[in-house]
């Protein structure tokens, strides 16, 4: 059974924090979140890491991690641009990636084992990590036996604007049965909502169960993933905004019973910066982990 292998989420342009959010530093010692992540990874005993990314930000990538990973994990880059797709579907009018589903067929050439897939700058925990990769090594690489990290909405809200999160159903046994992407959830007067389609704002329970863009998945999601984001275009290739995330990959595979997905229960602490004002709550935090020894001063 081969080791399973990180893949990170790091194309993002950060327009809502202000800048390439995924190399901001949250430490004395220069540490990103994604610092955090890959260290916990490598604790818990993933093999490699892949980063996606654009190609004007390769650069700036390699020059902070290539050095520091050397010799602790196998590195590889792949790249997110909004040409990566099928010829026939090129006359569009894009500025902006297809979303992360798009980002994660990118992995495809990079991947042939069990794979976690997670935000460049979302911070998810230790326990969260060593959670994933114990199931990830008892799951039969050729099945379609998927997880994914559940967190309760109500710790994963920031206070400085809208955040989107991934709404899952779980059934009486743990297992996912759909996922619905909000991407706009706020805090009104004290109370979490939601905006619909419409335009309306929904209420919605603080204690309902959220993706996090943490997923376990084999490689067989990549051949489910790539039909649909086929069919995807077909529909969608025109519009300028629409976008493929991984939780409509998900959805269509529970609903249409291709794939289980069982929800993995940690209690690590998630946090993480949507708005530059979340950075001195999220750098407070991570300092208290350090103070606390569940980090070294230096992690690399």
């Amino acid at each position: 059974m081969n080791k399973p292998t990180l893949v990170i989420l790091a194309a993002g342009v950060g327009s809502r924090y202000g800048g390439l959010k995924q190399l901001d530093t949250f430490t004395p010692q220069g540490d990103t979140i994604l610092d955090f992540s890959i260290y916990d990874a490598i604790q818990a005993g993933f093999g490699k890491v892949v980063f996606i990314i654009r190609k004007s930000i390769e650069e700036d990538f390699k020059a902070f991690f290539n050095k520091k990973l050397e010799g602790k994990i196998k590195v590889e880059y792949v790249f997110q641009e909004i040409e990566n797709i099928p010829d026939k579907f090129k006359d569009n009018n894009r500025e902006k990636p297809w979303g992360t589903g798009h980002a994660l067929l990118m992995a495809k050439n990079a991947v042939h084992e069990n794979f976690a897939v997670i935000n460049a700058d979302d911070f998810y925990g230790k326990e969260a990590f060593e959670v994933m990769a114990k199931s990830l090594n008892k799951i039969d690489e050729n099945s379609c036996n998927f997880n994914m990290m559940g967190y309760v909405l109500k710790n994963t809200i920031s206070d400085y604007g809208f955040v989107s999160r991934g709404e899952c159903k779980v059934d009486s046994k743990g297992f996912l049965t759909g996922i619905t992407e909000r991407t706009h959830i706020e805090k009104v007067n004290g109370e979490l909502k939601f905006k619909d389609e419409n335009g309306h704002l929904i209420a919605i329970s603080e204690d309902t169960t959220v993706s996090m863009n943490f997923f376990g998945f084999t490689p067989k999601y990549f051949e489910i993933s790539e039909a649909l984001f086929e069919a995807f275009l077909e529909h969608n290739y025109k519009e300028s905004k629409a976008e493929f995330f991984i939780p409509l990959v998900v959805n269509h595979v529970i609903v249409h019973k291709l794939a289980t997905m069982e929800i993995l229960k940690s209690d690590a602490r998630w946090f993480g910066v949507t708005y530059k004002q979340d950075k001195e709550y999220v750098t407070s935090e991570i300092q208290k982990l350090k103070d606390k020894n569940v980090y070294p001063e230096n992690l690399w």
